[in-house]
């Protein structure tokens, strides 16, 4: 079967990789869909922390059922979803159903090898059936999942003041779920096209570029109090620690980014104004089911996200164009 590997920052290669060997208790999917990530970008390009090449990256993922096990729930010729975050489910946080914090997490596509390929066989829990949704839509369901996890973490809702900071795929799928919420979303970000597709097609209140003024203009939004949940999805720790500075009295500051190296911040203002700081990691399958039902519903623009698609042949040599910031990428698919 047609394999992608990156075999080293900046080098992706095709190969022939045999069948896998479906095990006890697992489902043989034949993948369809697969959406390219930040984390998909940084591995190429080599600034990746938690990973070792080679490496089959894709791990946002969507096909078809091919073979099941006894009793299974699902049936040959399902459409599914993948939830990539493959938890051990014994440990503490197994136990406790934060199966996002597994203590020995393997994600797909960056720990252990993902969905660049033709073929998974994965155990059944980590497999879901997605009635009535199209590929496309069930490969977008796990990043969406991330920004429905750190918008439930937080508690916010109807009337809330939040910022999202970083109008990446990630922020923009936060801004989505607040504002489904009924929170009052603003988005920052340096980039104008990002900013204009947040306005067309997501439930956001205003949006704010980064650069001489940005300041000011929240404090107009905000009526000089600051906001009451600031995400941050930058993938910045410059971006991260300006953050603090935007959290309300009483107000919630969660970090949706992962950056290798230590976040700084004022203790006395971060004391007095008895912020609440919170760390979002990946998603739950009470995540997946959210974003599931807002998808069936209408609520989520997965049209307006898939911006850009490539077979899945083509990686090896079209790969890089997606990293072109002047290309306008939101989702770009990979069809199989």
């Amino acid at each position: 079967m047609l394999t992608i590997v990156c075999e080293q920052p900046g080098r992706l290669n095709s190969r022939d990789r045999p069948m896998p060997v479906r095990r006890d208790g697992d489902v043989l999917v034949k993948i369809g869909r697969i959406g390219v990530c930040g984390t998909d970008l940084h591995i190429f390009a080599g600034n990746q922390p938690y990973l070792n090449y080679p490496r089959v990256m894709g791990h946002e993922l969507s096909g078809t059922v091919e073979a099941v096990p006894d009793g299974s729930t699902l049936a040959v010729g399902d459409t599914v979803y993948v939830i990539p975050y493959l938890s051990c489910g014994t440990c503490r946080a197994c136990r406790r159903g934060q199966t996002n914090c597994c203590a020995t997490l393997q994600v797909l596509g960056v720990h252990c090898d993902g969905g660049m390929t033709e073929y998974l066989s994965l155990p059944e829990r980590f497999v879901r059936a997605a009635p009535g949704v199209s590929l496309d839509a069930a490969a977008m369901v796990e990043f969406l999942a991330i920004g429905a996890h750190a918008v439930r973490r937080s508690r916010c809702g109807e009337g809330d003041g939040v910022l999202v900071t970083g109008a990446g795929p990630i922020g923009m799928a936060v801004a989505l779920f607040a504002g489904l919420r009924g929170a009052e979303v603003t988005l920052l970000d340096p980039r104008q096209d990002r900013l204009r597709f947040c306005q067309a097609h997501l439930p956001v209140a205003a949006t704010v570029a980064v650069g001489e003024g940005d300041v000011a203009a929240l404090e107009r939004i905000t009526e000089g109090v600051s906001f009451d949940v600031v995400f941050d999805a930058t993938g910045s720790p410059a971006a991260m620690e300006r953050g603090f500075g935007f959290v309300g009295q009483g107000g919630t500051y969660v970090l949706v980014s992962i950056v290798a190296g230590d976040i700084r911040f004022s203790d006395p203002e971060f004391h007095k104004r008895e912020t609440s700081l919170l760390a979002s990691r990946n998603a739950t399958p009470e995540d997946f089911d959210t974003v599931l039902d807002a998808i069936r519903a209408g609520r989520v623009p997965t049209d307006a996200f898939a911006t850009h698609r490539m077979a899945l042949s083509e990686v090896p040599d079209h790969f890089p164009t997606l990293l072109d910031p002047s290309a306008g990428v939101i989702k770009a698919l990979l069809h199989v």
